[in-house]
């Protein structure tokens, strides 16, 4: 058991604004700080939403495991299935054809998805990794498990509707199934695939590259994150990630940028204009507005310094030791990014660990830097949106002091004055209750 107590932070003044909307024009969205995880914006960010080619995220980061593991090397070579041959043929989705009696490195491969989006080397990887698509797909549906994700469905490695597939879509799923899920798994998704592979990021900040250049399968492939440099809607800053477009999904996009040191992640969700149409122009526009909002209105805020001592609880009370007191303060300094007009809305808890601190006394003997809690924060109007990893911010409490425990003697005098004190509170009770 915990004992909670909230103590407020010194100087702190209460504040009731509450967080406006940026009006985006989406079914959905997210912003996070990269470092960090904590959430930043959301629009509903947990509903079950079409992800279309955002998929590849994840198949991005099982190949990345898998070349971690040696499951598949760069160079490995892929030789083309009847199924992969087809769909890459199929010009009316992103593509780099594929010859039927070619094979392909896995580097090749992944440039094309990561680059150009293309389906046909998806799904190429896929096999690569696991044999079939269907049994890849189920190593996606268990690493969004195992990542924390909610509310997921993948059906295919690419994040095509199955339709698309011209029925060699892996047949425990519909023909009309998309994966789906919410704006929150997307971003925590991204989250996870730039905190453990950052190098995904060399790959994705290109925006244009000739796949198999100075071949006769050469073909040009331009980034369809129009936001980076060079491209039409470029930001300064951004580096990736990945876009998403089908007629289930709309026009979706998770996007990062970097700037001063400090990264974000945004996620956008079936994105329209203001006539409520979709377009490339009306998911970047919102990822804009989300970049720019975490890049200006938020800074990196020291809340609590290390060392603080609470007015109503500097020090505890103890029991068999040398000293009746020992005082005790804040371990470490609590920083988060705050927004900038709000680094006065929060609050501290002190939260006592009741398995060493009974009452209000700990029992000695009692090392300097022993833990007894920690301090966390919270947001004084309850609108904190928190982590996407779902952690606290908190800091250990700590005893400042040693207090050795009492010897023989003192206990024993203790013990003997404690009795005759309560013999004589006792004996008083017992004569006062006579005239009574």
């Amino acid at each position: 058991m915990m004992l909670l107590m909230t103590l407020g932070v010194q100087g702190s003044v209460a504040a009731e604004e509450s967080e406006s909307s940026l009006d985006l024009r989406v079914n959905g969205a997210i912003l996070i700080d990269a470092d960090s995880g904590k959430v930043l914006y959301e629009e509903n960010s947990d509903k079950p939403l079409g992800i279309a080619s955002m998929t590849k995220m994840m198949t991005e980061y099982l190949m990345f495991e898998a070349l971690e593991d040696g499951t598949i090397t760069w160079d490995q070579e892929y030789k083309v299935t009847e199924y992969t041959y087809k769909v890459s043929q199929d010009r009316r989705l992103s593509n780099v054809p594929l010859r039927r009696d070619g094979s392909y490195t896995i580097r090749e491969l992944y440039e094309a998805v990561a680059i150009y989006s293309a389906n046909a080397a998806t799904i190429a990887i896929a096999e690569s990794i696991a044999g079939s698509e269907v049994d890849f797909v189920h190593l996606m549906n268990e690493k969004a498990e195992e990542l924390g994700l909610t509310d997921y469905k993948f059906v295919n490695s690419t994040g095509l509707n199955n339709s698309d597939l011209q029925g060699m879509h892996p047949s425990e799923f519909g023909e009309k199934d998309e994966n789906v899920m919410p704006a929150r798994s997307v971003a925590k998704l991204a989250y996870h695939l730039l905190k453990e592979y950052p190098e995904v990021l060399d790959t994705t900040k290109i925006a244009k590259k000739t796949f198999r250049e100075g071949t006769d399968d050469a073909i040009d492939m331009v980034n369809w994150n129009f936001m980076l440099p060079g491209l039409v809607y470029e930001y300064e800053g951004i580096d990736g990630l990945k876009t998403g477009t089908t007629e289930f999904a709309g026009h979706c996009f998770t996007g990062t940028a970097v700037r001063d040191g400090r990264r974000v992640i945004a996620v956008v969700m079936n994105a329209v204009d203001d006539k409520g149409v979709g377009s490339y122009e009306a998911r970047f526009d919102a990822t804009r507005v989300l970049f720019d909002y975490g890049f200006k209105e938020f800074s990196e805020t020291e809340l609590l310094k290390a060392g603080h001592q609470f007015k109503k609880q500097k020090t505890l009370d103890v029991m068999k030791g040398k000293e009746k007191k020992v005082a005790i303060a804040t371990k470490k300094p609590i920083s988060m990014l705050v927004r900038n007009d709000e680094d006065q809305d929060y609050t501290t808890e002190l939260v006592l660990d009741e398995k060493l601190v009974k009452n209000g006394q700990i029992q000695a003997p009692i090392k300097k830097g022993t833990v007894v809690g920690h301090v966390k924060l919270v947001k004084k109007d309850g609108s904190d949106y928190g982590f996407i990893d779902g952690k606290i911010v908190d800091t250990e409490v700590v005893t400042t002091e040693e207090v050795k425990k009492a010897g023989w003697f003192s206990l024993t005098m203790g013990a003997i004055g404690n009795f005759f004190s309560s013999a004589w509170n006792s004996s008083t009770g017992f004569v006062k209750g006579l005239f009574n």
